[in-house]
């Protein structure tokens, strides 16, 4: 095998390998275990989030398929219905035209044209990650199967009395011209003016003072609210006031939802234009009255002065009028939160508008059928309260119960073109025909049409398509001849065992799967939800191109030089002050780029982060340290091959030392910790426990006491002649054959590239009850055992004896380094104290520690007897004494350490005398720094001291 762990190489070649062989479809015949891919949008590229989510659900398919189970990955991607419009549009505009000049069906054709030459970007890069999606059976929500689910469900629900047609207030972006999600809107801190404004009283009296952010919505006012139990307003109530600016008179309502302690107690109600607004509107009977058109103007039915204007060139105009009519009590400076679409940066607006909503509020409709509440949302709640499903963490639960409980209909259109047209159309006189398609929209038809049928323009919400993924993607809607082996899928992966998703998608995602999922096929879409972390950088903050913190994935598994990464960063950064913020960080950051890490390292980085806190930092030395990792995997591996070429003892023959004993011993251990760990969703502590057993365990540990059985090439084998050597290859190789596998799921290319070196080297030191493998099992290690605890024989015995022989030797390390004694150079060794035990492991592992300690005499000092000048460890009841006469100069080292303590002891006066100096203005950063030095300074001079004052006893 090459002297090197090259990932690049290794990547290249095993991931075709495996998707060619047909390795991530579900062949085996034990239970299910099905994941659904949350679908990426087909315009997206894969970011550390994707990539952290896609680790832990890969991790979780390769256990489980090497565990027997029948195991499917579904992926596909998302149609992404504005943000691949919008990429179109785009597209459009730099040839100077736009949609409505091609056309509805024009542009339909060339955004599937787009998606079609660039729609697989996320998918690819899914593979460089190394995630084992069943590609055969890759779905796009556009696709004709999963289109006619959706027609399906639209129809039903439909039919069933829950979708209806009505006119009500929605997020509006007035530059895409679309209602848009809540999900799809930033709320951003901005600053802003807070503007009283005096309406006065109809009978010339003064009125009221209101308060507003948005005084160019005053012009659709349709009342003044107070709280009924406002004392300085009840003469009013009831009475009206003169709207200024317009010549119209609206009254003064009381309403609860009026804070009376907030600004004067007096709240303007514009229900056109307001969440808030529009309830108390509706409690009171008011007519709303829309001053904004769709692409926020203003309309005509405000004064003539205003119409035509933009929004917030209306505000001005209005503030203007105000204060020359000496209405404009006040003007402050105001902290305020600004909806700001995602896809457009345009603030949102409220908007009323004609929308197709899914009924989620009503226990019963009219004709006495079960309403939205009842048929929806009640067996949804149910679910999670009976333990169908369960989250984890489980405090998730409570988020998503708080929001079906004070859910709201649901706005399932868009007015977009690309997207699932919705399926209904109207005649001349306004009826509705709802249908598959026109000619069921019209057998279904209560009465006949008047004149032609006019298709509906919008489309369905992305949310509505991907509601139906858990069950739109295996083959429902319903079981046919032409479709019984999709059929079968869905009999067998509904409902799937874990979606691991975003707390961010509870309310959008997670809780409409489960409604609709229930409502059309009577199961749960999912039996756990994992609710995984969100990635943030390495100092906690959100990950931002404007911040120049974002890392992308590929550049971690690939590495970027300083230049490139600058450049990739700035790229689609168009305010100069922005990007040359960000070259700034990314310089001070990465100074000589992004190392290459690969795609193991960037995989067991997200493991060991994935503990269940809300956030993780994500750090890029961690990274490189688990590079680090994989080198020593690499070199460990290198290390058995080179050293298993002798005489490999037979399978059935029982381990010949105690070092083995005790790391099958291990081993056993960690895979029950491995196994309990995969079970509760904690890859942090799994990923720690693999990595604590290979690097120390196995690499730091039984590589070096296997050393004292295989050295016959030395001399003659210190511990148990040719049966221990050939004993101890077995195990050598067995323990790191079961730790491939054991990595494998989230460490798979390396894993797979070792285990087919050690087969090459051994094909039949395969662990626990693995056989030599066949042409069909042997060519993956992703298709063989995941090896168990009840594999690996334990031996407390064993252990317990191995754990004093590394005692010993981790302090005579210890005191070899200490005192600056060259690790091959022979020391004597001194027993002091002790018990029976002790005196009898000393004479057991002679040998061994003559190896490995290179010891050249060791002996029991006698009770009484005086202890020389000698470096000491206590160990149990025994005492370890390294006399240190002849090994170093005595008198020199003395000195050498009375210097070192006398400047440590300078610089902890200066640390002192830092800290004593600093003020209120000292940054905390700057404070916590010097503490840190002086913490330091002051345990280094201790343990000199302690090293001193052995040497002068």
């Amino acid at each position: 095998m090459d002297n090197s762990f090259e990932p690049g190489q290794i990547e290249s070649k095993w991931y075709p390998r495996w998707e060619a062989n047909g390795l991530f479809a579900p062949s085996a015949s034990g239970e299910p275990y099905c994941i659904q891919l949350p679908p990426p949008n087909v315009t997206g590229t894969l970011h550390m989030g994707h990539a952290f989510q896609q680790t832990i659900m890969d991790a979780l398919v390769r256990y489980h398929r090497m565990r027997g189970y029948r195991t499917l990955w579904q992926g596909g991607t998302d149609h992404a219905g504005i943000a691949t419009q919008k990429i179109v549009e785009n597209q459009l505009a730099a040839e100077g035209k736009t949609r409505h000049d091609l056309g509805r069906e024009a542009f339909v054709e060339r955004v599937w044209a787009w998606k079609e030459q660039s729609g697989s970007t996320i998918t690819n890069q899914m593979r460089r990650l190394g995630a084992s999606v069943d590609w055969s059976r890759e779905r796009f929500t556009m696709d004709e199967g999963l289109s006619a689910a959706v027609r399906r469900v639209f129809v039903q629900w439909y039919r069933d009395g829950l979708l209806y047609r009505g006119r009500r207030l929605v997020n509006w972006d007035p530059v895409l011209m679309t209602a848009v999600s809540d999900l799809e809107v930033n709320n951003e801190e901005k600053d802003g003016s807070l503007w009283s404004i005096r309406y006065p009283a109809s009978d010339g009296g003064e009125g009221l003072v209101v308060a507003t952010t948005r005084p160019e919505t005053m012009l659709g006012d349709v009342a003044v609210a107070v709280h009924p139990e406002d004392e300085r307003y009840q003469a009013l109530i009831g009475k009206t006031l003169q709207l200024p600016l317009t010549g119209r008179e609206i009254p003064v309502i009381a309403d609860d939802y009026v804070d009376r302690e907030f600004g004067t107690g007096c709240v303007k109600i514009t229900p056109a234009h307001d969440f808030n607004d529009w309830q108390i509107g509706a409690r009171h009977g008011l007519t709303p009255i829309v001053v904004l058109t769709l692409d926020a103007k203003i309309n005509e039915a405000a004064p003539e002065k205003y119409r035509g204007l933009d929004r917030f060139a209306a505000r001005k105009a209005v503030l203007a009028d105000l204060e020359a009519a000496g209405l404009l009590v006040e003007t402050k400076k105001h902290k305020l939160q600004v909806p700001v679409s995602q896809r457009s940066d345009a603030v949102i607006e409220p908007m009323l508008t004609d929308q197709w909503f899914l009924d989620l509020t009503r226990e019963t409709l009219p004709d006495g059928r079960p309403g939205g509440r009842k048929a929806i949302i009640e067996p949804a709640l149910a679910a999670v309260r009976d333990g169908e499903i369960r989250f984890v963490p489980d405090n998730w639960a409570t988020t998503y119960n708080q929001w079906l409980e004070n859910i709201q209909d649901w706005c399932v259109s868009r007015q977009l073109w690309w997207g699932h047209q919705i399926p209904a159309w109207y005649d001349e006189a306004g009826n509705i025909f709802v249908g598959e398609d026109e000619a069921d929209a019209l057998a279904h038809a209560s009465t006949p049409p008047v004149g032609a049928l006019r298709r509906d323009e919008d489309v369905l919400d992305t949310w509505f398509s991907s509601a139906l993924w858990p069950f739109s993607t295996l083959g429902w809607p319903g079981e046919t001849p032409a479709r019984a082996a999709e059929w079968e899928q869905f009999k067998a992966f509904v409902p799937s065992n874990v979606l691991v998703t975003g707390f961010d998608i509870i309310f959008f995602w997670v809780a409409r799967m489960v409604m609709a999922t229930q409502y059309f096929t009577g199961k749960v879409p999912f039996r756990e939800v994992y609710i995984n972390a969100i990635v943030r950088d390495a100092e906690g903050q959100k990950m931002s191109k404007s911040k120049g913190n974002t890392i992308d994935p590929l550049d971690l598994i690939d590495g970027i030089d300083l230049e490139s990464l600058v450049k990739k960063s700035t790229a689609s950064l168009l305010i100069p002050q922005v990007r040359e913020k960000v070259e700034k960080r990314i310089r001070k950051d990465y100074p000589a780029g992004i190392p290459a890490v690969g795609a193991d390292a960037l995989r067991f980085t997200f493991a060991a982060l994935a503990s269940y806190a809300r956030t993780i930092n994500f750090d890029l030395k961690r990274a490189d340290g688990y590079r680090n990792f994989c080198n020593k995997l690499w070199n460990a591996t290198r290390f058995v091959l080179m050293n298993a070429q002798g005489d490999v003892a037979p399978a059935d023959t029982a381990p010949a030392t105690e070092a083995e004993r005790w790391i099958l011993t291990r081993l056993s251990r960690t895979l029950a910790e491995v196994e309990a760990h995969f079970a509760t969703y904690r890859f942090d502590l799994l990923a720690q426990a693999l990595y604590e057993f290979v690097w120390n365990d196995y690499c730091d540990w039984f590589l070096e006491l296997a050393k004292p059985a295989l050295a016959k090439a030395e001399g003659p084998a210190p511990e148990g002649g040719d049966a221990a050597a050939a004993s101890t290859r077995r195990t050598l190789l067995v323990v790191l054959e079961a730790v491939l596998r054991a990595l494998h799921p989230i460490m798979p290319f390396i894993t797979e590239e070792l285990w087919h070196e050690t087969l090459r080297s051994s094909p039949d030191a395969q662990g626990g009850a693995a056989s030599t493998p066949d042409a069909a099992t042997g060519q993956s290690i992703s298709v063989r055992p995941y090896p168990r605890a009840a594999d690996f024989a334990t031996d407390d015995a064993a252990t317990a004896e191995i754990e004093w022989l590394k005692a010993v030797l981790t302090q005579v390390r210890r005191i070899r380094s200490e005192m600056g004694i060259a690790p091959r150079k022979e020391i004597p060794l001194l027993y002091a104290g002790g018990n029976a035990t002790d005196r009898a492991r000393t004479t057991k592992f002679d040998a061994q520690l003559g190896f490995l300690a290179r010891a050249e005499s060791q002996r029991w000092l006698d009770a009484g007897d005086a202890e020389p000048a000698a470096a000491a460890a206590i160990i149990g009841e025994m005492k370890l004494l390294i006399p240190l006469a002849g090994l170093i100069d005595l008198g020199a080292e003395r000195a050498r350490l009375e210097k070192e303590i006398a400047r440590l002891d300078g610089e902890i006066a200066k640390s002192g005398t830092k800290l004593g100096n600093f003020g209120e203005k000292t940054p905390a950063a700057v404070v916590e720094q010097e503490k840190q030095r002086l913490a330091d300074f002051t345990s280094t001079a201790a343990a000199l001291r302690e090293q001193l004052a052995r040497l002068q006893g």
